[in-house]
């Protein structure tokens, strides 16, 4: 199992092509970083993965917490995340890669931008956000932050996937293995990691003010059924970043790659071909 060891915490990541590494530079495949929500895992972006892995080096990671990653007393902080991020590149010698970060990951990736400009050849935020949490929404994280804490995460799944998914995905019967797979996921995350994951969430700093700093080609995307970070919140970060481009995806809430994966997959290789041409 790929593990590395940054920061004091045993980081799990997949790689579609570790052999490039050997390569000399102008053999190597552009490389795509796929940053994961709260409670998920790199199992979020496996289609992503599947798409662009014959163009691309594609690497996802579990952030400290969650998936396979270890569970550490502190450091979940989105500052702290984001040097999770950059030494994961700099560690296996990326110089420059394309940041997918969906919501908490999409917080991630955007201080990445501000702190290490160097690193990326482009920014691709998902279903997130650049405003510090709402005090409602703040509140309601406070719950189920009680929740986890006296009932764990498995008893209160259900009650989350209506937060990570859209109606479209929740209402379609012929996706109900689909549902069910992913309810496994969660049911999987630990009570600890879970808990210290989502504070890192709820209590993060706005960064919103200095979005104008970025410069990298960005695109931002947000389904139209995003509950959690829905469409002004992309619309914000899209007027603060200059030159960047904005994509509805139809029928999906704040689980993009796995509602839509067609979709998004379609929107982010146009984007990348503009970037690259």
């Amino acid at each position: 199992m790929p593990i590395l060891s940054l920061n004091g915490a045993e980081i799990y990541y997949e790689d579609s092509a570790p052999e490039q590494a050997n390569l000399p530079p102008e053999q190597q495949k552009p490389v795509m970083l796929f940053a994961h929500g709260l409670l998920w895992g790199a199992h979020l972006y496996d289609k992503q993965v599947e798409y662009f892995k014959p163009g691309y080096r594609c690497i996802a990671f579990d952030f400290r917490g969650q998936g396979k990653s270890e569970i550490t007393k502190s450091g979940y902080d989105m500052d702290s995340l984001a040097d999770d991020a950059i030494a994961l590149l700099e560690t296996l010698q990326i110089k420059k890669c394309h940041f997918v970060g969906l919501s908490m990951g999409g917080y991630v990736a955007q201080r990445v931008a501000l702190k290490r400009p160097d690193l990326l050849q482009s920014l691709i935020l998902l279903d997130t956000a650049a405003e510090a949490e709402s005090p409602e929404k703040k509140a309601g994280y406070e719950k189920l932050l009680k929740a986890i804490h006296w009932l764990g995460v498995k008893r209160i799944s259900k009650k989350v996937m209506p937060i990570m998914f859209g109606d479209t995905f929740l209402n379609d019967k012929s996706r109900k293995q689909e549902y069910k797979t992913w309810l496994e996921h969660l049911k999987r995350n630990d009570k600890k990691g879970a808990a210290r994951a989502t504070i890192g969430v709820i209590e993060r700093d706005e960064v919103l003010s200095r979005l104008p700093e970025i410069t990298l080609p960005t695109l931002i995307v947000v389904g139209d059924e995003d509950k959690p970070t829905p469409y002004e919140e992309a619309q914000k970060m899209h007027f603060a970043i200059s030159g960047s481009k904005l994509a509805v995806i139809k029928h999906s809430g704040h689980s993009t790659p796995v509602e839509q994966p067609e979709q998004l997959n379609e929107v982010i290789s146009t984007f990348l071909t503009q970037v690259t041409a």
